[in-house]
C-alpha cells in the first residue's frame, strides 16, 4: 500500500467521526504529512465550526514544516465563505505546496473551484486517491447534491419467517417487538447519524412510536409524518415536545401545536417525490424510512431507496403482515446476539 493510500485512509477514517453531527456539511478528514511523518490532522466536527483543513494546520506544532509538506483530504477544500472563510485560501496562505484530495465537491458553490483556485496559487494537486471509499463515505452529501434529494435508507424487523408484524385485532395500540434490545439500540444509534425518520399514518396509529434516540445518546432526527387526513390525535407520541415534527396533509386548514409544522400537499399523483422535494428545500440530506409496509413498498416501488437494513429477529409469527418485497445486493450481514442484520444496496447496471 501507497503513502499517499495509507494518509488518505486515515483522512477517511477521521472524517467519519463526524457521521450524523456535519450535516449538512459534508464528512471530512484531514493529515499533513512531512517527509512521510504524519505532523497534523483533524476533522470536521459540526456544520457552522472549522473545517478539517483548518484543525490540521492548527495541530503543526512547526509551521515552517508546511512549506514543505503534503496536505490529505478527502473532498475538495472549500474556496468560498460560509459559516467560515475559504479553506483553499488558508492552504495558500501557509505556502503548503501539495494536496492530494480524493473527490471533487459537487455542490453548487463548490465544483472544482478550490481545486482551481490551488493551482493558480501554484500549488500541485492530485486528485482521485481512495475515491470509491471517499465517495461511499460521503453518499448523503453527494446524493443531495447530485440527484436533488435526501439520501434514502429502508429499515424495518422481520422475523424468520418473514413477516414485520403479526394479525393485530382492533384497538390493538403498541410494538410487537421482533429484534432484541441490543438490535434496537443500534436502531436508535442509526437514527441519530440520519437527519429525519419517516413513518406513515397506520404506524404512528399501530405501534404509536416517539421516533427518538432515547436508547442512543445522540441527536434526535426530524420525524416526518405522512397524515393525509389528519386522523392523528395529539397525544400520540410523535408529537411529543423533546423533538420536532414535520406532517404532511392536503387539509389546509390545522392545528398549531409546539414543535409541529404543517405542509398541505397534493397527494393525488405522487406524493413521495412532493415530500422529498419539501426535504431538499429544508436542507434534509438524510431520511430513515421505518414503516410501515405500504411507506416502505411505495420507496421500493419507485426505486427511491438507497440503501436496506433489514433485522432478522429471532422469532417466528406463522402469519401476520409480510414484510416488504425487494430486490437488491447484500453487501454487509453479521449477528446481533441471537439476530442478525442485513445491509443491501440498490441492485445497478454495471
Amino acid at each position: 500500500m501507497g503513502e499517499e493510500t495509507v494518509f488518505m485512509g486515515r483522512c477517511l477514517q477521521l472524517a467519519r467521526k463526524g457521521l450524523g453531527t456535519t450535516a449538512p456539511n459534508p464528512m471530512v478528514g484531514c493529515v499533513i504529512a512531512y517527509r512521510g511523518r504524519v505532523i497534523g490532522e483533524g476533522w470536521h466536527y459540526r456544520a457552522g465550526l472549522p473545517h478539517a483543513e483548518v484543525h490540521a494546520i492548527s495541530a503543526v506544532s512547526d509551521r515552517a514544516l508546511l512549506r514543505e509538506s503534503t496536505l490529505y483530504v478527502n473532498l475538495e477544500p472549500c474556496a468560498h465563505y460560509g459559516k467560515t472563510p475559504p479553506c483553499a485560501d488558508l492552504i495558500i496562505a501557509h505556502g503548503i505546496p501539495r494536496v492530494v484530495i480524493a473527490v471533487k465537491d459537487p455542490s453548487a458553490r463548490a465544483k472544482g473551484r478550490g481545486i482551481q483556485k490551488l493551482r493558480d496559487a501554484g500549488i500541485e494537486v492530485t486528485l482521485g486517491i481512495l475515491r470509491r471509499e471517499a465517495l461511499a463515505l460521503n453518499e448523503r452529501f453527494l446524493t443531495f447534491h447530485q440527484k436533488k434529494r435526501p439520501y434514502i435508507i429502508l429499515k424495518w424487523a422481520q422475523t424468520r419467517d418473514g413477516f414485520i408484524d403479526e394479525i393485530r385485532n382492533a384497538g390493538d395500540i403498541g410494538s410487537n417487538w421482533i429484534s432484541n434490545p441490543h438490535a434496537r439500540q443500534l436502531a436508535h444509534r442509526w437514527r441519530a447519524q440520519e437527519q429525519a425518520i419517516v413513518v406513515g399514518t397506520n404506524t404512528v396509529r399501530n405501534d404509536n412510536p416517539k421516533l427518538t434516540t432515547r436508547l442512543w445518546d445522540g441527536p434526535n432526527p426530524l420525524r416526518v409524518i405522512w397524515d393525509r387526513n389528519l386522523t392523528l390525535p395529539q397525544r400520540a407520541a410523535v408529537f411529543s415536545t423533546d423533538s420536532h415534527t414535520l406532517v404532511f396533509t392536503e387539509k389546509k386548514a390545522h392545528p398549531e401545536w409546539k414543535n409541529t409544522v404543517f405542509v398541505q400537499i397534493e397527494f393525488e399523483g405522487d406524493p413521495i417525490e412532493k415530500i422529498l422535494t419539501e426535504l431538499y428545500a429544508r436542507s434534509i440530506q438524510s431520511i430513515l424510512i421505518e414503516g410501515g409496509r405500504f411507506t416502505l413498498s411505495e420507496f421500493i416501488s419507485k426505486g427511491l431507496w438507497d440503501e436496506a437494513r433489514v433485522f432478522i429477529g429471532d422469532k417466528r409469527f406463522e402469519r401476520g403482515l409480510k414484510a416488504p418485497v425487494f430486490h437488491g445486493n447484500l453487501i454487509a450481514e453479521y449477528p446481533i446476539q441471537s439476530d442478525g442484520v442485513r445491509i443491501y444496496k440498490p441492485i445497478t447496471a454495471e
